[in-house]
């Protein structure tokens, strides 16, 4: 590395070639939880789904990010959702297979998945 531009470029080569977009023109986030316990139970998957979903959909007003610790370490893998405008969605014990029906059901076409929530696991 010669310069800060060249570690901003790898910065940016690396985002791209692992799909986390961290795209200020998004009006829609998806915060996946990626602390250790997350990544125990499984986060790294579902990580990817939404990622490649996001991608295979071409849906530019989408971010999908990582965080650390979301405090809810019993409901893990846990997914935050962020839309413009409404409340925050927790959905916990996620699945690739459950980012799946996130992103087509509440991304795309603005109906929560409600049984994937922490109000509807929390008992």
């Amino acid at each position: 590395m010669k310069s800060l531009a060249e570690l901003q470029a790898l910065r940016d080569k690396m985002k791209n070639n692992i799909g986390i977009r961290d795209d200020d023109q998004a009006s829609i986030r998806v915060v996946v939880g990626m602390a250790t316990c997350g990544i125990a139970a499984g986060a790294r998957p579902v990580l990817a789904a939404f990622t490649e979903e996001v991608a295979k959909r071409q849906l530019q007003n989408v971010a999908v990010g990582q965080t650390g610790c979301i405090g809810i370490c019993q409901y893990e893998p846990v997914v935050e959702v962020f839309m413009p405008g409404q409340e925050k969605v927790t959905y916990v014990k996620m699945t690739a297979e459950k980012a799946a029906r996130v992103v087509n059901d509440h991304l795309v076409n603005g109906n929560v998945v409600t049984e994937y929530t922490i109000g509807a696991n929390a008992k």
